[in-house]
């Protein structure tokens, strides 16, 4: 079976936030970076290039293709932060809870497991806090840290 494209790697998680740009980015990837680290309570890890994955965990899909993951983790891209919510992603009780929080978020939009945000101020932190942490205790049940 083929390996994930994106793997983990021993890259430094501060230089890849050092070197955001513009400085307005580097500050708001920051801020997500500390939210994550406070919910998680996880150290970052760098996912390929450009991806900041906390914790991480191992599955097999139904295809039979074995899957080797970040637990949560996001990317400041250049238009919007992606960031990787992977519990509402996996289990459907995660999943109704998001929608009642992302409600009271902001503005966002949503991907198949993924929220993009444009800049924070368009977001209500402690929302956004709280849907890291719902999804975080999703991810340990469905797959607890070993």
């Amino acid at each position: 079976m083929a390996e994930a494209k994106t793997q983990m790697t021993d890259a430094s998680v501060a230089a890849y936030l050092g070197a955001i740009e513009p400085p307005a980015k580097r500050a708001e990837a920051e801020v997500i970076d500390a939210l994550f680290r406070k919910v998680t309570g996880h150290a970052p890890r760098m996912w390929g290039a450009s991806l900041i994955g906390y914790g991480e965990y191992r599955t097999t899909y139904a295809s039979g293709r074995d899957v080797h993951w970040m637990r949560a983790g996001f990317s400041p891209r250049k238009a919007k932060h992606s960031l990787y919510l992977m519990g509402g992603y996996c289990d459907d009780l995660a999943a109704a809870g998001h929608a009642e929080a992302m409600a009271r978020l902001g503005k966002h939009s949503v991907g198949k497991s993924c929220l993009y945000i444009n800049k924070l101020a368009d977001v209500d932190l402690a929302v956004l806090e709280e849907i890291i942490a719902a999804d975080w205790e999703a991810m340990l049940r469905i797959y607890p840290e070993s």
